[in-house]
């Protein structure tokens, strides 16, 4: 085990051990799939994972999930890390509830992509989206209290990425990728998915 591995979150761990970012964000991983498969309500999960990020000690954490499945795993990364999302000459649209990775890529060839996350589960405090339009249409609807970080590129396309800072303690989400002769649009509230052609 490196330095960068999480720890065992058992009874065997040192509990004064410091918890690192990969100790906790393991820890939201546990608790997103039990608000997904409805193990915790939608409060139960949001207070829990508010004490997972306050958290300071691994003693700290393993209380948070010591009733769910899936508490003694030491894999490094979480177990939702990396998801794709492709519409290619179609139209895609994903909502409701699902979890999304911690790097998630988004995909729009010849075709319209359109994925809300504002009841999605996301699996940590920030996460990575990826966005990729060719000649295509790609709309993303983020959580109201999200804090969204744009870097995305654009060629010959429409791009229209809101949300700058969202409330305290709300997810970050960082938005990379590039457009070339289509159109992206990441936005908090469906009236921001039409935006104005401009010259």
């Amino acid at each position: 085990m490196t330095s960068h591995d999480p720890v065992p979150l058992t009874a065997a761990a040192n509990p004064a051990l410091r918890a690192s970012d990969a100790d906790r964000d393991r820890v939201a991983t546990v608790l997103a799939e039990a608000l997904a498969t409805g193990r915790l309500t939608s409060l139960e999960h949001a207070d829990r994972l508010e004490a997972t990020y306050n958290a300071v000690t691994v003693g700290e954490l393993a209380p948070i999930i010591d009733d769910l499945p899936g508490t003694t795993t030491s894999a490094g990364e979480p177990a939702i890390a990396r998801q794709e999302v492709s519409a290619v000459f179609s139209k895609v649209i994903k909502g409701g509830r699902w979890i999304a990775g911690r790097h998630t890529t988004l995909n729009a060839t010849f075709g319209a992509l359109i994925v809300d996350l504002s009841d999605a589960v996301l699996p940590g405090r920030e996460i990575t989206l990826e966005v990729n339009s060719f000649c295509g249409k790609l709309i993303v609807r983020v959580p109201e209290n999200a804090h969204v970080i744009d870097e995305v590129s654009a060629l010959f396309a429409k791009r229209g990425i809101s949300g700058g800072l969202g409330a305290d303690g709300g997810p970050v989400i960082r938005v990379v990728g590039r457009a070339a002769f289509g159109k992206i649009i990441v936005a908090r509230e469906r009236s921001d998915w039409n935006l104005p052609d401009r010259p």
